[in-house]
């Protein structure tokens, strides 16, 4: 596992995406840097006085095992494949901000359905912190990526949508604590 200001080397090309603009990069072997925040599978890098996001599907580029894929039990029913993507976007994590997004308060919605085939369409309304991010396609993806990978799942529609528009508030009482909101 890392931690915080762990030294890292970029082993081999990888793409990754610049923080807070959310565009994308392709890091070259060599860059030396630390790592800032390892949180949900996700890496947020310190190269060069910039930050930047690497999937942690590409944690061998510095080193690090990448994250398992979710389970469920062959008999998993539409609340389990329901529950199994709630811990999955709790796994996804603003590269700024080390607290999850449903912690954020930015998942407003959660819906399964169970296709003919008995594969399983996620619908998912999510906001942001601000409506400029330019990490929001960045986190979407994540959020499809993380609900796509769960079996059973062919397909996951995440929406981004400003109404209501995201407060404070709506962040989980620990969330609030660990800002320093509450």
């Amino acid at each position: 596992m890392a931690h915080r200001h762990e030294p890292f080397i970029i082993e081999r090309e990888v793409d990754a995406v610049m923080v807070p603009s959310g565009h994308p990069i392709k890091l070259q072997p060599g860059l030396a840097g630390f790592i800032s925040q390892a949180l949900g599978g996700s890496f947020t890098l310190y190269i060069e006085g910039n930050l930047y996001r690497l999937a942690g599907a590409d944690a061998d580029a510095i080193g690090k095992e990448p994250v398992d894929a979710p389970t469920l039990p062959p008999d998993a029913t539409e609340d389990d494949v329901k529950q199994l993507a709630w811990e999955q976007m709790k796994t996804c994590y603003d590269p700024e901000i080390p607290i999850n997004i449903v912690d954020l308060g930015l998942i407003y919605e959660c819906e399964v359905q169970t296709n003919e085939d008995g594969t399983h369409r996620m619908d998912v309304k999510m906001t942001l912190t601000a409506p400029g991010c330019g990490m929001g396609d960045v986190l979407v993806q994540d959020v499809r990526d993380k609900l796509e990978a769960i079996p059973t799942v062919r397909e996951a529609n995440v929406e981004l949508v400003f109404d209501p528009p995201w407060r404070r508030e709506m962040m989980s009482p620990a969330a609030q604590l660990q800002t320093g909101m509450m």
